[in-house]
């Protein structure tokens, strides 16, 4: 005998196209969804979805079905909906992706005031563009844009890469050849100094040096720390200088726990975006989330 919550997870299957969107509307595992579907297609003989760009397809059968059951299970949905008694409304959850920087930086101390529950993913940015379009991420916060189409991204940022020191760091020599213009006193002033890097490839380093100098940086860092947020925390204490987005450091350059070494002559910036996808159930978490970002970073 057919179990009418295989239609009802087909129909949510169909509507949200991914076994995760099904899964989050329903307030399901995703296991579970598969395994109704996987009973489904054998309980009626044929394939009801195919795969495609990451979503699943509905095949012609399953678009014969649907129209079917759609309008009988969207009743029996509404009568679910009007005769359960329930004392307290659910609690929605999103999930974010973000480097770990940016949350201890922006979201993490407004975690316990918000009304909803949050999942924070850290990740590579190419992972969370697939997991957003696909239904496992909410929410992305990236400098780099998707070309899929059910997804939007909204700029709200620009993040400057500059070389930071401790507030012990010596830098009167540095501003006398930036001073006079001395780019290749820059570059062994700044090769003398004691360097902080992160486990990662570094790529802002990189970047900074070869925007500036036109070469690789030919040196290693003296200290390999786990993020940039351990880097801001030992300069803060000492001499040293390290190469990191501007707005993580912000707070500790306000205090004077850190001083602003060098923008360079050719300055880089990232456009910082939040990513979302076009249709969403929580645009009203989503919207809070904004606020928050918006409040701590411009």
């Amino acid at each position: 005998m057919v179990n009418l919550e295989w239609f009802r997870t087909f129909k949510a299957i169909y509507e949200t196209g991914s076994l995760t969107g099904a899964a989050e509307t329903l307030y399901v595992s995703q296991p579970g969804v598969s395994l109704h579907l996987s009973s489904l297609e054998n309980y009626v003989g044929y394939k009801l979805f195919d795969r495609s760009s990451r979503r699943l397809v509905s095949t012609e059968r399953g678009k014969i079905l649907y129209n079917y059951i759609q309008e009988a299970i969207g009743k029996l949905e509404e009568a679910e909906e009007h005769f359960h008694k329930s004392t307290e409304s659910e609690r929605p959850t999103i999930s974010i992706g973000m480097c770990f920087e940016t949350f201890q930086f922006t979201l993490e101390s407004y975690l316990p005031t918000l009304s909803f529950n949050v999942i924070i993913k850290f990740g590579e940015y190419p992972e969370m563009l697939d997991d957003l379009d696909s239904g496992v991420l909410d929410m992305i916060i990236t400098p780099r844009k998707g070309d899929q189409k059910g997804l939007e991204f909204q700029p709200f940022f620009k993040e400057k890469i500059v070389v930071i020191g401790g507030s012990k760091t010596d830098t009167r020599a540095l501003h006398k050849l930036v001073r006079t213009g001395d780019s290749c006193g820059i570059h062994e002033w700044l090769k003398t100094q004691t360097w902080y890097g992160t486990a990662g490839d570094m790529e802002d380093l990189r970047r900074f040096w070869h925007s500036n100098f036109g070469t690789r940086p030919d040196f290693k860092p003296n200290f390999i720390v786990p993020n940039l947020s351990s880097i801001i925390r030992c300069l803060s204490k000492g001499k040293g200088v390290a190469v990191v987005p501007d707005f993580l450091s912000k707070k500790e350059m306000a205090a004077g726990n850190i001083r602003l070494v060098w923008e360079g002559n050719n300055p880089i910036e990232n456009t910082l975006y939040f990513g979302t996808r076009k249709k969403t159930m929580y645009s009203g978490e989503i919207k809070k989330i904004k606020e928050i970002f918006l409040k701590e970073m411009i």
